[in-house]
């Protein structure tokens, strides 16, 4: 069996493990349920890894090297995301409220601008050890899949947007 299959395999199972009923509080096996945007990262993760081996042509070695590795670079990038997300949208909350105060609000701006300052600091980082395990045709070959995945990533969400308005449109 080739070291793609059993990732490919481990992967499935983790999409099954991660499908199970939510339990109580509407938590499921690894934590709090989100719905359509883990849907959507689980369906990524899995674009990426069914693409990576035959798109970079990737050895088995470098293949079970990058996995880990390429993994890490989309948690951080979703972790950044998200914490800029959460402190914009606690700002909004706040304006549109009228509670807003001056100490509130420079806190939240001071968040989302450690956020912004870390980001490339911490991609970088995360591509440079990605670079380390490849050639440098491999690495090319990675940026372009980098470009195929953002859009996709685009195509998601724009996709679960237009559902989540197709839904609050609908009479209940």
């Amino acid at each position: 069996m080739s070291l793609r299959l059993a990732a490919g395999l481990v992967l499935i199972a983790g999409l099954v493990a991660a499908q199970e009923a939510p339990g109580p509080g509407g938590q499921g096996p690894g934590g709090p349920r989100r719905g359509p945007r883990d849907e959507a990262f689980r369906m990524i993760d899995a674009y990426i890894v069914s693409n990576l081996q035959e798109s970079l042509e990737l050895t088995d070695d470098q293949f079970v090297k990058l996995l880990p590795l390429v993994k890490h670079l989309q948690n951080d990038r979703r972790a950044l995301v998200q914490r800029r997300q959460q402190s914009l949208m606690e700002l909004r909350r706040l304006l549109a409220s009228g509670g807003a105060t001056e100490p509130r609000v420079s806190e939240l701006l001071r968040q989302v601008k450690a956020v912004e300052a870390e980001e490339p600091a911490t991609l970088r980082r995360d591509r440079d050890a990605i670079d380390a395990a490849l050639t440098p045709l491999q690495q090319a070959k990675f940026r372009v899949l980098e470009v195929e995945v953002d859009r996709k990533i685009r195509e998601l969400m724009n996709q679960i947007r237009s559902e989540r308005r197709g839904a609050a449109a609908k009479p209940r």
